[in-house]
């Protein structure tokens, strides 16, 4: 059994929240770079304009994009490490709390009916999986609501089958237009209960881009949707355009055999999420 004090993970979440508020990943801009040579006239330009917001971002250690986003914190526990210390909750909030005091980030948790800020963006939306081994790894990202106000849940028909989940992805990205700031990333969660589901989405925008399920199936899935996303037209910042999305990314889950529940978790084009195992 190995001692691992929620101190550790205290300072780590501290870490990767103050990376992951200033910096795109790699993947990310790369991708933003691939989509500006596919582009032209204004959608060239605010692509070539996003990706400079990100290296003055980067080089000034300045946050990459005004919504520093809630707080996601998914870790994955191996089961022979104990833990020490402050309760785990309670520790990786502290950790967002001092990323986000010492990196200037704005602080946008509130109560959802007063609207109180609670003024050190806590708490963290924290998710524990508990895995083999006596390692934990630690994954941050930061989710910004212009875009997750723009996500959806579908709870289809199993008839409705390969097509109704391609339609639900598409269907999402086309309501949401240009509101979370295209060109989007697009997770997506195929089975599990109505919750899982969601969580699968979230968890599949922690994938680079570029990366597909290794399961054929599903992967043929996302490049279907991507496709199709980007033939809407609606381009970078709704300018127009071939490139709507930089990527399709599904998880999948068993599920009822009543239900398809799909759910559609959309991230702007700033992606920003950074892992490290202790």
């Amino acid at each position: 059994m190995r001692k691992l004090s929620t101190q550790e993970l205290s300072d780590c979440v501290y870490r990767l929240a103050r990376r992951a508020g200033t910096t795109l990943t790699p993947a990310c801009r790369k991708a933003l770079s691939a989509a500006a040579t596919q582009e032209e006239g204004a959608a060239r330009f605010a692509l070539s304009t996003l990706s400079e917001n990100a290296d003055t971002a980067a080089r000034e250690q300045m946050p990459v994009c005004q919504d520093t986003g809630m707080a996601v914190v998914l870790l994955e526990l191996g089961q022979d490490v104990l833990l020490t210390g402050a309760p785990l909750s309670a520790a990786i909030d502290d950790g967002v709390r001092r990323a986000y005091r010492d990196g200037y980030f704005r602080r946008s948790i509130c109560d959802p009916l007063t609207r109180v800020n609670t003024g050190d963006n806590t708490p963290a939306h924290l998710h524990v999986d508990i895995v083999e081994g006596d390692k934990v790894r630690v994954t941050f990202l930061p989710k910004g609501f212009g875009s997750e106000n723009m996500s959806r849940l579908y709870m289809l028909t199993p008839a409705e089958g390969r097509a109704g989940i391609v339609r639900a992805v598409v269907e999402t990205v086309r309501l949401a237009g240009s509101r979370p700031c295209p060109p989007v990333y697009v997770g997506v969660g195929i089975g599990g209960a109505f919750d899982g589901c969601a969580l699968l989405a979230k968890k599949a925008l922690t994938r680079d881009v570029g990366t597909h399920n290794p399961r054929e199936d599903v992967a043929s899935i996302e490049r279907e949707a991507l496709e199709s996303i980007n033939a809407l037209g609606i381009g970078a910042q709704g300018f127009g355009g071939k490139v709507t999305a930089l990527g399709v990314a599904c998880e999948i889950a068993p599920t009822h055999i009543a239900g398809l529940p799909v759910a559609v978790n959309i991230q702007c084009h700033c992606i920003r999420c950074e892992k490290e195992t202790l």
